[in-house]
């Protein structure tokens, strides 16, 4: 079967191709390269000895949408990551995650619709539920108001896909609510490479203990959690990449209780960012240069899931643990700087 991955050269989509393509099926990527690489198809035909067919386009581009579904028309169901994902520059630039996260979306269902039967799992995230009234989180916790244009480009998304899959029941859909993505593919030849200056805390901690960073900022030690820092659930994105794979498995097997779907990714263990440190220089035997800087707008002070529906209903579960993850950061960063 013939699968669309939209953003297949990023950090996530890149992993789940692998994936993908370990399972026999066959993949289509469609990326603009705005925050990815060329490269990483390489990356991909090295781990699986073969390389994915890929186009480069813009998916704001409507009528190359539309050729792509025509010129395609065999994809059984599509894998959608492409999207702009900095909360700063969401708040920043606002009209510009309206567009890209929430117009591509639109045009790409307008596409499925047309298919019938087809299948759709939307890359989604934990930021739906800004600061959780209980841990773990649930998928039954309330949607809060997001914090972010970002934020709420995820929420608004998946009441599109809702909305959509409940006057079109051949569509069938999953939205996956990601925790904390981290790590690289064991095999060393893909991982995270972000443009610029890292976003995410991991890219920074293992850019710092290579010294390309000067040092990590640490935002808050007096949040009400144990050792003052702010928790979140960090998952190894091999293991978030086979949820994918399950995910859509599930949906192509008509193993789905629904035509839309909604399940957490996360290992269901909260670690704050002091553990995170620890276990980089636990694996990496370096001592990482940080310091405690006032809290950052935005940051929730915990968040983790609750795994058990993601277990037992789309039998998936995280195998990885934070020491893992951070080893194949730490492995894939001196391999990038090499």
């Amino acid at each position: 079967m013939k699968i669309l991955v939209t953003g297949g050269l990023g950090f996530i989509g890149s992993h789940t191709v692998v994936e993908l393509q370990n399972e026999g099926f066959e993949v289509v990527i469609v990326d603009n390269l705005s925050n990815s690489s060329i490269n990483v198809l390489n990356g991909i035909e090295a781990i699986t000895g073969k390389k994915p067919i890929f186009e480069e386009f813009d998916l704001r581009d409507k009528p190359k949408v539309q050729d792509f579904f025509q010129k395609h028309s065999d994809v059984a169901g599509v894998i959608h990551f492409a999207a702009s994902k900095a909360v700063g520059e969401s708040v920043e630039e606002p009209l510009l995650y309206y567009e890209n996260n929430l117009g591509v979306l639109v045009y790409i269902l307008q596409e499925l619709k047309k298919k019938g039967g087809a299948s759709f799992i939307f890359s989604s995230s934990c930021t739906v539920y800004g600061q959780a009234d209980e841990m773990p989180i649930t998928e039954s916790a309330p949607v809060k108001p997001a914090e972010s244009p970002y934020g709420n480009t995820k929420q608004v998304g998946e009441e599109i896909i809702r909305d959509t899959c409940k006057v079109n029941p051949d569509l069938k859909a999953i939205a996956l609510r990601y925790f904390n993505p981290i790590g690289a593919h064991p095999s060393g030849k893909i991982g995270e490479l972000p443009i610029g200056v890292p976003q995410n805390l991991v890219p920074f901690i293992t850019q710092t203990g290579i010294g390309l960073r000067e040092q990590l900022s640490v935002f808050g030690d007096d949040y009400p959690t144990e050792d003052g820092t702010c928790i979140r659930d960090y998952i190894h994105v091999v293991d978030l990449a086979k949820a994918h794979v399950a995910a859509l498995q599930r949906l192509l097997g008509d193993k789905n209780e629904t035509n839309y779907e909604v399940f957490n990714l996360g290992t269901g263990t909260g670690s704050s960012v002091l553990e995170v440190i620890q276990s980089f220089e636990r694996v990496s035997g370096e001592k990482l240069n940080y310091k405690i800087v006032d809290r950052r707008p935005g940051d929730v002070i915990q968040a983790y899931a609750d795994t058990k529906r993601a277990n037992d209903v789309l039998g998936w579960k995280a195998e990885s643990t934070l020491d893992d993850a951070m080893k194949s950061a730490w492995a894939w960063e001196k391999i990038v700087r090499s």
